[in-house]
């Protein structure tokens, strides 16, 4: 792979991780449509660290408060609302991740298969724009993110490891669904991505390390991994600001005009 397809792959992967728009359903079409050999997993390791570093510069502030809240007296944190509040999120962080890790791990084998179902992504990509154009019909109600809407949250992340199903479009959706404000549900649906990319890196550290990257290849990945990174944190910015104007609808509109499009091509091709 030359530097060109590693940055075109690394920002379509860095965009469309954080936009609710699917990550893997894209980097399927877009290695179709752009004739693209499969990248191979050090390269997919490489690209998943440069969404890990965005989402981490991202939210530093929030993160930050996380971990002081670890460290803090009970009576020191009851006295600090936001810091209390940000005690919570450790814990319901675990919470929503724990339905991931358990299809992960259960599930890998099975849904590697299902990558290589475009037909699939198409499908799952149209779930994706319809449950988009829903948020337009939530209201908020102002409700806390609990240990309960945690969960409920986790699932719908665990749902969206199926190509073409965006993790950020259904975890967002799935907290406003359960009253939660949108800004907060979009917050902690980027927080809840650290350890479900994580995970992800996990998983294929094994193969990583039985066939490691070529030294001539360094540069591709490096490449790769910075396109990933940047655009991960432009797409992170642009979404926060698209929740905070409650516009997410429109990215229904899109997912269905390339799940539209998917489909006549793969149909006519």
């Amino acid at each position: 792979m030359d530097i060109v397809k590693a940055v075109l792959l690394g920002v379509i992967q860095g965009l469309t991780e954080f936009l609710p728009v699917s990550s893997s359903g894209h980097l399927v079409i877009g290695s179709l449509l752009l004739d693209f050999d499969d990248p191979g997993i050090a390269f997919e390791v490489f690209l998943h660290c440069g969404t890990l570093l965005a989402v981490l510069l991202a939210f530093k502030a929030e993160l930050l408060l996380m971990l002081r809240s670890l460290f803090v007296s009970p009576a020191a944190r009851r006295a600090d609302p936001e810091l209390d509040r940000f005690f919570r999120w450790n814990i319901q962080v675990i919470v929503a991740t724990l339905p991931a890790v358990v299809v992960g791990l259960l599930l890998k084998d099975s849904i590697d298969r299902i990558f290589a179902t475009v037909q699939v992504t198409f499908t799952m990509l149209t779930g994706t724009g319809i449950i988009m154009l829903l948020t337009r019909c939530l209201r908020e109600r102002g409700a806390e993110v609990t240990a309960g809407r945690a969960l409920f949250i986790g699932c719908a992340q665990a749902i969206a490891i199926l190509p073409g199903l965006s993790r950020s479009g259904s975890t967002i959706f799935a907290g406003m669904l359960t009253g939660v404000d949108r800004e907060d549900a979009a917050r902690f649906s980027f927080i809840m991505s650290i350890p479900a990319i994580l995970g992800a890196v996990v998983l294929k550290l094994g193969d990583l390390v039985a066939a490691p990257p070529a030294a001539e290849q360094m540069l591709v990945m490096a490449a790769g991994t910075i396109a990933s990174m940047v655009s991960g944190y432009g797409a992170i910015v642009l979404l926060m600001r698209v929740v905070r104007r409650g516009t997410l609808h429109w990215f229904g509109f899109y997912c269905l005009a390339v799940a539209g499009f998917g489909f006549a091509w793969f149909f006519l091709a």
